[in-house]
């Protein structure tokens, strides 16, 4: 993996900085971040469902997305088994955009709005403007791509030894990446009841966010409704959120600043997709925010 040693920091979006997804989803749709939606449409959307079970491991992981391709982004977003079925792709492909933001199920409404924004401002524009860090994952198998991903993420956590993380979406991998960094996980999740190493995995997130000195957290909070309760938890006891983003990671890049401290972005084609080198994006708040 190669990364650099310079210490990248996100500006805010254009307008007032975010307090909740809705009022992001509000924004754009009144054209404060860019083109109207209303005049875009969502040329495609589809829906992938994958399993994985990496080596050494006794979980096997069970994805479903739903995929927004406007111009030349993705915006995507995970979702709960059974929330969307694949009749999704010819019902909403060809919508306006807006339509998609205002009436489509929320985790398709995060995919439509993770591509807005992605196209608007994309994440290579944002390491050229030195606003975001480009990390490559290397080739190679799933198990080394996944604990490349995960030191990544790992790596944006700025923690003293022994500190405790709230992890809220497990994967092993990252957790053993926090504890190579010197943190504590507190690992939350609603469809595992243990690690790989046998620690307990709680379903109850106000318990970790209310002894997390720290947290990170999956984009899928922004699908299951959660992100907007840990961005507030986060602010009002002024801890560092991280969030780990396939889902939504243009949508998460809009709060640094806001209560989140920093982003790894993965966009669409993500990393599971490919055994060749491909990228993430990490982004840090400004320093003060």
């Amino acid at each position: 993996m190669t990364r650099s040693s310079t210490t990248y920091t996100a500006s805010a979006t254009s307008g007032t900085s975010p307090l909740t997804v809705d009022a992001l989803t509000a924004a754009v749709l009144a054209g404060e971040h860019g083109p109207l939606p209303s005049a875009l449409v969502a040329t495609s959307v589809f829906w992938i469902h994958h399993g994985t079970r990496l080596a050494g491991g006794d979980t096997t992981y069970l994805n479903q997305y739903v995929l927004v391709r406007l111009g030349g982004s993705f915006g995507g977003c995970a979702f709960e088994a059974g929330e969307i079925d694949p009749a999704v792709c010819r019902e909403a492909s060809g919508s306006p955009l807006d339509v998609l933001l205002r009436e489509a199920p929320r985790p398709l409404r995060m995919a439509a709005l993770d591509a807005y924004l992605a196209e608007v401002r994309p994440h290579p524009s944002a390491v050229d403007a030195g606003e975001a860090e480009a990390v490559v994952l290397p080739a190679g198998t799933p198990e080394v791509r996944a604990k490349a991903r995960d030191a990544a993420i790992a790596g944006l956590l700025d923690i003293p030894a022994g500190a405790r993380v709230g992890l809220i979406g497990v994967v092993n991998p990252l957790v053993a990446a926090i504890r190579e960094r010197g943190g504590v996980p507190l690992p939350c999740d609603f469809n595992l009841k243990t690690t790989q190493w046998g620690d307990p995995v709680t379903d109850d997130m106000h318990q970790v966010l209310d002894g997390a000195q720290a947290v990170v957290a999956t984009g899928m909070t922004l699908s299951n409704g959660s992100f907007d309760t840990i961005l507030d938890r986060c602010r009002s006891r002024g801890i560092p959120l991280v969030v780990y983003a396939q889902s939504g990671s243009a949508v998460a890049r809009a709060f640094l600043g806001a209560g989140v401290s920093a982003v790894s972005a993965e966009p669409f084609p993500f990393s599971q997709f490919s055994a060749d080198p491909t990228r993430l994006y990490r982004y840090r708040a400004p320093a003060g925010a």
